[in-house]
């Protein structure tokens, strides 16, 4: 029996012509985009036009935490002013009635 061998050359030049017969590839939309100056600089003014809008958020959000913490501590305060209250009207109470009696 004979084994058949694949012939190196043939081979090769089998792809090389199913290479050549495909169709060539579609360019690349990028290279089709090519970007102006305009265009790069409306874009960069954008991104910087947000860049402030978060910055301007950031500093909001700050001054907010800060008013938090400021009006945590008046509640506590006032929680403060009014357990004391409540505890100096009940002693003035039981000492009225400790008079009264």
């Amino acid at each position: 029996m004979r084994r058949v061998r694949p012939n190196t050359s043939v081979l090769l030049l089998t792809l090389m012509v199913a290479g050549c017969a495909s169709e060539p590839a579609a360019p690349t939309k990028q290279a089709d985009k090519i970007l102006s100056g305009e265009q790069m600089l409306r874009d960069s003014q954008g991104i910087a036009q947000l860049g402030s809008r978060w910055q301007e958020g950031k500093q909001m959000v700050e001054r907010g935490q800060v008013m938090q913490r400021e009006g945590q501590i008046k509640i506590d305060e006032g929680r403060n002013l009014v357990e004391e209250g409540q505890k100096i009207m009940r002693e003035s109470e039981e000492g009225y009635k400790n008079i009264k009696q």
